[in-house]
């Protein structure tokens, strides 16, 4: 049995302060409803069923409220009630969402339930809550947003209103917090890849659906040509894979049974049903079983950007980040047991070499394992000796790579444990960008074997990995990474040719032409609009360098050359800049 971990001193100030809110709530709506109040990373959230639809102009008046609160020194008093005494008394008060909470409570087996009372505010609570209100800093949380959230996570129930604040230590953290923020804010990859017209979304095409402009799909396939050198580098075979599949396939995959809310509903053809795909691996494994295979074949590693589909949340969608179709950096390397760990290591070494060239840091490893007690997820699951095999399969790699890495259970895939890579993202929050898993159960759904050395029959071993995780999501954390500064090697644009007038123009037009035929790619803008509003927009399209051309240019035939980020590098020849160019293109700067 896992060891219960005790909130520390800033989670139980902060859901102290979802208490102090939701007292607020109840004086201003007297008929509201309450469903639940937890904290979360940074602060806290209630989700409320109210009377009238909330604006942004509540907010500051909900806060002014509970600072008037919290300056009362109002003690927080523990309640402890019979279960079928708060049942009873939370219908007939109307709290239908306490009433299901309580009896899903009672069904655990528990006889009696604590609350807490704040003011004139009682809350079904587990606790523990600071002593009083005057223990929290006034300056040292901020509500920030409403939000709608369907009770209990499902679309099939009402829509409640969520409000979500966040709370620190004191007013120097929150200000810290706020200035992160407002960063991210400009970093938002939506933001950026609107004004750069790199993608878009349309409800005439449908939520979730990216549509990839002339921009954006130019660093999408440098993204995919990159994985595709890499990986033959490190022998990957690349396959296609149909975008859907009979529903028997996901039927002995399990994909039914484990993830069929969250994929399309099937398509009836011929009396048979199909349904779009949620993932590649099934196809994959069918691929391997398609003809007898040999210790000597293996490893096999099969490589695929097929496109994927699944029925994501319409709350739940984020720009590129979450969507309903998107293609992952895919691969399944199928392998024999002594093979795993070395495998297992080739991986992660593929995972430096990439976040290297991109010069992605400070990301770790997450090694995640399965919790037995979960048996939606892992009820089918009976070889427990597998599953800590594979485990240790995965632990001695990392071990091995000296890399950091933490342990955690309930993340793993109900097929085996993963080794997850995570960083934090613009917002300051953990986020995992991509994932390897390790796979014995598989295998034996699709009875997947080999002849051994001895030839006797063995079951593969498979690892699921996806380097970048999906080349949308990974363009979408490049983006705010990066803040739409691509390097010069990813850029749509690699040099604008500005000519100072309509008579430099021919100039322009022969600097244009040699930096094509070195593979450079440039546009050239005319001179409708003055030279500083063309320099200007230049600038704000993040373009690596802008070249200007007047009279002193033509007569030295030479350019004059602006960087984006270091700004006047002054005049150079043509031949210059095109090595230097192709030198950063080259070592992928």
């Amino acid at each position: 049995m896992s060891k219960k971990i005790e909130p520390n001193e800033l989670e139980i100030k902060r859901h102290s302060l979802a208490h102090i809110m939701a007292s607020v709530i109840e004086e201003m709506f007297p008929d509201a409803k309450f469903a639940i109040g937890p904290t979360i990373e940074d602060g806290f959230y209630y989700d409320f069923d109210l009377p009238r639809t909330l604006i942004p102009e509540d907010l500051p008046l909900i806060e002014e409220k509970m600072l008037a609160l919290i300056k009362k020194n109002i003690p927080f008093e523990k309640i402890e009630v019979k279960i079928d005494d708060a049942i009873e008394t939370a219908k007939k008060v109307g709290q239908n969402y306490k009433a299901e909470l309580l009896e899903q409570i009672k069904s655990e087996g528990e006889k009696s339930v604590s609350f807490y009372k704040t003011d004139k505010f009682v809350d079904l609570c587990r606790g523990p809550h600071i002593a009083s209100t005057g223990k929290i800093n006034p300056r040292s949380f901020k509500l920030i947003s409403i939000a709608g959230a369907y009770w209990r996570g499902d679309e099939k129930n009402k829509m409640l209103q969520r409000i979500y604040g966040v709370a620190f230590q004191n007013k120097e953290e929150l200000k810290g917090y706020i200035a992160q923020q407002a960063e991210a804010e400009k970093r938002d990859h939506r933001k950026i890849g609107k004004e750069l017209g790199l993608f878009m979304f349309s409800e005439e095409i449908g939520k979730g659906l990216p549509l990839w402009l002339p921009k954006g799909a130019f660093i999408r396939k440098k993204l995919e040509d990159y994985m595709y050198e890499t990986e033959k580098a490190n022998g990957y075979d690349f396959v296609y894979t149909p975008v859907l599949a009979n529903e028997n396939l996901y039927k002995k995959s399990g994909h039914l049974s484990h993830y069929k809310d969250d994929m399309y509903a099937p398509i009836e053809i011929e009396n048979e049903k199909y349904y779009l795909k949620p993932m590649n691996c099934p196809h994959h494994h069918i691929m391997y079983a398609s003809t007898n295979r040999s210790y000597n074949d293996l490893p096999i590693r099969y490589a695929d950007f097929s496109p994927i589909h699944r029925h994501e949340r319409s709350g739940a969608l984020t720009g590129l980040i979450r969507t309903r179709s998107f293609s992952q950096n895919d691969a399944h390397i199928y392998c024999s047991k002594q093979d795993v760990e070395k495998e297992i290591s080739k991986v992660l070494d593929m995972f430096k070499k990439v976040y290297n060239d991109f010069h992605i840091k400070n990301y770790w490893f997450r090694l995640s394992l399965p919790n037995f007690n979960d048996k939606e997820k892992y009820g089918d699951i009976t070889n427990k000796a597998l599953w800590e095999k594979s485990a240790n399969y995965a632990r001695k790699a990392l071990e091995k790579s000296g890399e950091k890495f933490d342990e955690i259970s309930g993340e793993a895939a109900f097929y085996g444990p993963k080794i997850d890579v995570q960083i934090k993202n613009v917002m300051g929050k953990k986020d995992t960008i991509a994932t390897a898993q390790v796979d014995f159960y598989m295998p034996t759904k699709f009875d997947l074997n080999f002849i051994n050395e001895k030839g006797e029959k063995e079951r593969p071993f498979i690892i699921h990995r996806a380097i970048m995780g999906s080349f949308d999501r990974f363009f979408a954390f490049l983006v705010e990474q990066t803040s739409g500064h691509f390097p010069i090697w990813l850029s749509p644009i690699q040099v604008q040719i500005i000519p100072v007038s309509d008579k430099h123009e021919d100039y322009a037009k022969k600097i244009t032409n040699e930096l094509t035929e070195s593979n450079i790619l440039v546009e050239a803008t005319k001179g409708n609009e003055t030279l500083g509003k063309r320099i200007r927009a230049g600038q704000l399209q993040k373009i690596p360098y802008l070249i200007i051309v007047g009279d002193k240019e033509i007569n030295a035939k030479s350019i004059a050359v602006r960087h984006r980020e270091k700004g006047d590098m002054g005049s150079i020849t043509i031949d210059e800049f095109i090595k230097l160019v192709q030198d950063e293109i080259k070592q992928k700067k």
